[in-house]
C-alpha cells in the first residue's frame, strides 16, 4: 500500500475503474495523492504488478463484510448421538426413530450407538440386526457414512442425511 510498493512500475487502475496502463510507481502514487486516496497493490504476482487507486479503509471494511456474510451462510453440521440396547422394545425403537428423523430434517448427522452389557456381548448378532433395521428404516432419508463396527463394548454406526 502506498510507499510500501517496492517495484519500479505497476499496471494502474484509477479510482473510476479505468485501466490507465503501465506507469512508474512514483507517478501512480502521485495520482493517488492527487485524488486523496490510497495506492493499493491488488495483484502482486502479475508482471508488472497491478495497483489500484482506492479508499483503503472502505476496501478493508467491504472485505470484512463479505467474510462475515460468508460465515453467516455456512451451516455447521453436528453429530447427534442416539443410544440403544440390543433388546430394545418396538415402542422405544419408534421413539428413537422419530428423533433420528428430526435430526436429519435439521441437517445433522446421527451416530447410532448400541451398548452391550454383561452376557449380551456374547450375542453381537442381535445388535447387528438392530442396526440393520435402523439402516433399512432410514434408507430413503439417509446414507450410511460408516458401517456398524465394534468399539469396545458398543457397536457404532454413523448416518448422514441425503
Amino acid at each position: 500500500m502506498n510507499e510500501d510498493i517496492r517495484v519500479r512500475e505497476v499496471r494502474l487502475i484509477d479510482h473510476t475503474g479505468t485501466n490507465v496502463g503501465v506507469v512508474a510507481t512514483t507517478d501512480a502514487l502521485a495520482k493517488a495523492v492527487e485524488a486523496g486516496l490510497d495506492l493499493v497493490e491488488i495483484s502482486p504476482d502479475a508482471n508488472p504488478p497491478v495497483a489500484k487507486i482506492l479508499d483503503y479503509g472502505k476496501y478493508k471494511y467491504q472485505e470484512q463484510k463479505k467474510a462475515a456474510e460468508a460465515r453467516k451462510k455456512q451451516k455447521v453440521v453436528e453429530i447427534k448421538e442416539i443410544k440403544m440396547r440390543p433388546s430394545i422394545d418396538d415402542h422405544d425403537y419408534d421413539v428413537k426413530m422419530r428423533s433420528i428423523r428430526r435430526f436429519f430434517e435439521e441437517g445433522d448427522k446421527v451416530k447410532v450407538t448400541l451398548r452391550f452389557r454383561g452376557r449380551e456381548l456374547a450375542h453381537q448378532e442381535l445388535g447387528w440386526q438392530v442396526l440393520q433395521r435402523v439402516k433399512a428404516d432410514t434408507e430413503p432419508i439417509s446414507k450410511v457414512e460408516s458401517e456398524p463396527r465394534m468399539e469396545g463394548r458398543q457397536m457404532v454406526m454413523v448416518l448422514a442425511p441425503r
